[in-house]
């Protein structure tokens, strides 16, 4: 069974989880500083107490970041068994790019570590550079993911080395980004990568980035994981663009925007990412955290 936009104030579930044999299958709009964890977390306590079960297999099909929001595809019951495959649809993201800058996460969880020339960095060579990453492509995953070094997380090597590069004083040294060479270099594809829109002197501020990533909707982001960092850099008005990407399972868009901003002779990282489609699962159809666990008779509060 789905549970898409459409389910809110239509659908009431039985309190039996016999009732559907083959699970359930809800899209969420995950919010901004949510981890995937914590919404199958609250998934997971609205549904065990809504079918009274002490425990109930909850999970998700494909991760999405801290600072990323849009399709999580939540799996109850046997659905759980169709999270595999689900993961290797093609999905659809809207990132927003600062050049002139890297951090070692590639996004706003670490502070800016080097500065670059932005003079490269324009409406057309982007135009111009971007058909340049359509197709099948080999990429270097970012030191801060979960992927596997020898049976280590590759996010425990680079706290290691955010820890170096932090000094007793207060100051730090530029993280060394040349760590994530020692991971396994991926096969990705990108169909279509899209420019939509590109501002010289950076968004005219942090608020609009939020709103525009699904904060508004959800109103979730000040009460869960105050604990995940999230730096502003609106006052250094880097350039920005907002590109829309379809790639494969297993392309990491922060790792992208990384290369995109090598391509043009520059550093970059992302300021926002919004999953808009996942298979034939849209952001349209998703439900917030609040609508799902309206299914399930359950406040999220």
């Amino acid at each position: 069974m789905i549970l898409s936009k459409a389910a809110v104030g239509e659908t009431v579930l039985s309190r039996s989880i016999d009732d559907y044999p083959e699970g359930i299958i809800i899209p969420v709009d995950k919010p901004y500083r949510w981890t995937s964890a914590d919404v199958i977390r609250k998934m997971k306590f609205c549904a065990c107490r809504h079918f009274r079960k002490k425990n109930l297999k909850v999970g998700h099909a494909g991760t999405l970041d801290p600072l990323a929001t849009g399709v999580l595809i939540v799996c109850v019951g046997k659905a759980t068994r169709l999270a595999e495959e689900l993961q290797k649809h093609e999905k659809e993201y809207v990132a927003g790019i600062s050049f002139g800058a890297t951090t070692p996460s590639y996004d706003l969880e670490k502070e800016i570590d080097m500065r670059y020339p932005t003079d490269g960095v324009s409406e057309e060579s982007l135009r111009a550079v971007l058909p340049g990453f359509l197709g099948g492509q080999e990429q270097v995953a970012p030191l801060f993911s979960a992927k596997s070094i020898d049976g280590v997380r590759a996010y425990e090597l680079a706290r290691k080395e955010w820890r170096r590069s932090r000094t007793g004083d207060g100051t730090s040294t530029a993280f060394d980004h040349s760590a994530a060479d020692i991971l396994n270099r991926q096969n990705i594809n990108i169909s279509e990568i899209e420019l939509l829109s590109f501002f010289p002197e950076g968004l005219p501020g942090k608020a609009d980035v939020e709103l525009s990533q699904g904060d508004a909707r959800n109103g979730a982001e000040d009460r869960r994981n105050l604990r995940i960092n999230v730096t502003d850099n609106s006052s250094l008005h880097l350039p920005h663009a907002d590109v829309r990407v379809v790639c494969s399972k297993g392309t990491y868009v922060r790792a992208l925007a990384r290369d995109i901003g090598e391509a043009l002779g520059s550093g970059a990282h992302l300021d926002a990412l919004r999953r808009t489609r996942n298979g034939g699962f849209r952001v349209e159809d998703a439900l917030s955290v609040d609508e799902a666990a309206g299914l399930f008779n359950t406040k999220t509060e």
